[in-house]
């Protein structure tokens, strides 16, 4: 007869669920894995299932996963963990670097399925400034989202239960060698890493109520380095000193640039090349090598001429005028201008308007782009 196939109890659950001890519990309370009697206590492991809902990531994990623009509503609590998880989906639907990521990370959440989860999410538990308690991650970030990614593509009813083990003493160090086993950091997570373990070393804790995390990253540039600092580094980072530095030389660059560097994984040899450049040409610098995949060479021709308009893609406007601007502006003309018409005017006119456009060779590009936009303008409506 053939073996049956085992149905596993829940997809985010890597022991089986045969009998009424595997419900879940009141995640919140610790359960203790069963140990022999004989086992010393100090043994025994501290592991928890949490729903999602009940875990925060480390805003000041040198590795970002989450996308700049739902950063700041989601850390500020003004969406939960599975609205960020549905406005990532959309935001990976237009942009090539999101999708990489998002793909990544489904892939993960879809492997839960058939492997459960093989390695728990540690962290430690942290009195939030409202009264309540949350489990906040020391490593595993990844494991989180790819649960609340699949959650929401699948549209699930439930909570997944992931499996957390609490540690007593988080520390970067674990951070980053956690960061560098899972996958090969970019190179502005690296810049990240080594600034991190200096302001660790040197006890310089982040301020939560900075709203941008680059800038605890970069107080590391401002720190006179003890004696024996960049020893202990080498080890963990696997990096001489020279290299190091040419990392954080990285962080000079403005936030939204260091977020587009990191989210194309574009490499430091490229982005020392861009830093050579007037910083009023750095935008333009990093677009090209996006969009052309520059080598550091071909980076450093640029500081050899200005930048022109012929190099520039469609989608790339010079640095003097930003290209939200052009676009705001256009919606408005067009909003005013059929605000201004009766009802029968305003629907012969987008009649005319849906003609053209679905002649034309964009009309699949402006609807994903109109259904973007209706989406965020949703989002946005919902936290007011």
């Amino acid at each position: 007869m053939a073996a049956s196939k085992r149905k596993r109890f829940n997809a985010f659950e890597d022991f089986p669920g045969n009998d009424e001890t595997s419900q879940s519990q009141e995640p919140t309370a610790v359960s203790f894995m069963a140990k022999p009697a004989a086992e010393p206590l100090a043994q025994v492991e501290r592991i928890e299932r949490l729903k999602p809902s009940q875990i925060m990531p480390d805003r000041f994990q040198p590795r970002r996963l989450l996308p700049g623009s739902i950063r700041q509503p989601f850390y500020r609590g003004e969406i939960d963990c599975y609205q960020a998880a549905a406005e990532w989906l959309h935001l990976a639907r237009q942009d090539a670097g999101h999708r990489t990521q998002i793909d990544n990370l489904l892939a993960m959440g879809n492997s839960f399925e058939t492997h459960g989860q093989i390695k728990p999410i540690t962290g430690s538990w942290v009195n939030a400034p409202q009264g309540q308690y949350y489990f906040q991650i020391e490593t595993g970030e990844r494991r989180f989202w790819a649960a609340c990614l699949r959650a929401v593509s699948e549209g699930a009813e439930d909570e997944p239960l992931l499996r957390v083990e609490v540690v007593q003493l988080p520390s970067r160090q674990r951070q980053v060698l956690e960061n560098r086993h899972a996958e090969t950091p970019s190179a502005v997570s690296q810049a990240c890493e080594i600034a991190s373990l200096i302001l660790s070393e040197q006890d310089k804790q982040p301020n939560h109520d900075t709203q941008d995390e680059y800038e605890y990253f970069r107080a590391a540039r401002a720190q006179r380095m003890p004696a024996g600092l960049w020893n202990k580094l080498i080890p963990i980072m696997q990096l001489t000193r020279p290299r190091m530095v040419q990392f954080l030389n990285i962080l000079q660059l403005p936030s939204p640039l260091l977020d587009l560097a990191d989210r194309y994984r574009l490499p430091e040899r490229v982005l020392r090349e861009v830093l050579t450049l007037s910083p009023d040409d750095w935008e333009d610098a990093i677009r090209l090598s996006i969009q052309n995949e520059m080598t550091s060479e071909q980076v450093a021709q640029l500081a050899k001429k200005p930048i022109d308009s012929t190099k520039r893609t469609s989608r790339t406007a010079p640095a003097t005028h930003r290209p939200e601007k052009t676009a705001i502006g256009g919606l408005r003309r067009f909003a005013n201008a059929i605000n201004n018409l009766d009802r029968l005017a305003q629907a012969q006119t987008l009649d005319t308007v849906a003609d053209e456009l679905i002649t034309s060779d964009q009309a699949d590009e402006m609807i994903a782009f109109m259904e973007e936009l209706t989406h965020l303008l949703h989002a946005r409506r919902k936290r007011m």
